[in-house]
């Protein structure tokens, strides 16, 4: 092979690639790469092969390549589910990750669970595996798992997790498919306008033009507003892109963002859809991290990043001061004025009962039915609303110019 050489193993399936220097039989330095599950392994193989490695160096392409590759929700609900399912059969966890790793279809997720399956061989908890892929796994999801880990009680807390990431997914799809259809109406009765605007009524122009006739001020108002978008069209547009790119900038800097989303709040029923979805997402995740023992304090910090509006995690920093100093989750959560007063009461009862974590839960349940029911409400109306719109608009155009071009006729008549 010479002084370089690549030495591949195969294997039943791909692991995890590690690059080492290595001395040969004759002491002469090699560089190669080795495919095995763990750093131990690779030194087993190598040992066989009359190697001696002097430097072990984990590959980045194999880790880069799982990085590059987005992982969805429903990989990660499968991979939850799975998981639960073997924890709870008591398969021993290196031995549940290797039939993971084999009923999976996905490739990223494949290799996220070689990664874990990695690192698990060489000694670190599921927890420490999880926390190097913070794009997969969050932070709620790393202490439930860890705080099951230390109590053994991982097979009583990941199906609690399961269903956590299960109700999250119902009733996100539930939000994205009530708006699927308003968002079409809108989007094709915009299009048919503008290319009436753009495309027809220019052509009516010509004919009034031709006629020496004069142009009804219906018809007339529609034609100039013809030009408008013609002649003023791509600013119009570049000015749409510009807006849209300045309101996400807004959440570069601290400052801004805090000002966008307070004024998110403030919007008649939108401010209240996303305060009670927060309001959702934060009592889930702390009742499922109380529920799996995970102390208060803790649980608050955990919970606070899983906030997206910037103005109520504040309010939360300032929650988690005053529990810190030995006041009530519900008294601080009402001092702040930025919940709902369902929220603190329900907290306040759980606190006094023992039964925080389930309270919590049965509120977020509570919160999310809120939402789902005036989401539902607010399509209702919409969907005819939009509709009643595009028949307006389109209507409006064609029998005004239609009426323009009889009453021309009339006249020369």
């Amino acid at each position: 092979y010479g002084d370089h050489r690549d030495l591949h193993l195969s294997l039943r399936r791909q692991r995890q690639m590690c690059i080492r220097d290595r001395f040969d039989t004759q002491g002469k330095i090699q560089v190669g790469q080795v495919n095995a599950e763990s750093e131990r392994e690779a030194i087993r193989v190598l040992k066989k092969r009359n190697l001696t490695p002097i430097k072990i160096v984990k590959s980045k392409k194999a880790h880069e390549g799982s990085l590059r590759r987005k992982i969805s929700n429903n990989d990660l609900m499968d991979f939850t589910n799975g998981l639960c399912t073997l924890v709870e059969a008591r398969v021993p966890l290196d031995r549940a990750l290797r039939l993971l790793d084999g009923i999976t279809d996905s490739t990223a997720m494949k290799n996220l669970v070689l990664n874990l399956l990695s690192d698990v061989k060489e000694g670190k908890s599921l927890a420490s595996a999880m926390e190097a892929h913070p794009e997969v796994f969050s932070k709620m999801y790393v202490n439930i798992i860890r705080a099951g880990e230390e109590g053994g009680i991982l097979h009583e807390l990941l199906p609690d997790l399961a269903e956590f990431l299960e109700t999250s997914a119902k009733t996100r799809q539930a939000i994205i498919s009530a708006m699927i259809y308003p968002a079409v109406l809108l989007i094709t009765g915009i299009i048919s306008v503008v290319l009436l605007l753009v495309f027809v009524v220019p052509q009516f122009s010509a004919m009034f033009e031709d006629s020496g006739s004069e142009v009804p001020p219906s018809a007339l108002f529609l034609l100039n507003v013809s030009d408008f978008i013609q002649n003023y069209g791509l600013f119009m547009s570049l000015g749409v892109i510009l807006a849209f790119v300045f309101w996400k900038r807004l959440d570069k800097e601290h400052r801004s963002k805090l000002q966008k989303d307070k004024f998110l709040l403030s919007l008649p029923l939108i401010g209240a859809l996303i305060l009670y979805k927060e309001s959702a997402i934060f009592s889930r995740t702390l009742g499922a991290l109380l529920g799996a023992g995970i102390p208060l304090i803790r649980g608050l910090r955990v919970s606070k990043e899983v906030i997206l509006n910037s103005f109520l995690v504040k309010h939360l920093d300032q929650v988690e001061e005053d529990v810190r100093g030995g006041a009530g989750l519900g008294l601080s959560l009402e001092k702040t004025g930025a919940f709902p007063i369902l929220l603190h009461q329900l907290i306040a009862v759980g606190e006094e009962s023992g039964r925080t974590s389930s309270i919590l839960l049965k509120t977020a349940d509570t919160f999310d039915n809120f939402v789902r029911n005036q989401m539902s409400a607010i399509v209702s109306a919409l969907q005819p609303a939009l509709i009643i719109f595009l028949a307006i608009a389109v209507g409006g155009i064609t029998i005004t110019m239609l009426s323009a071009v009889f009453s021309m006729n009339t006249v020369e008549f």
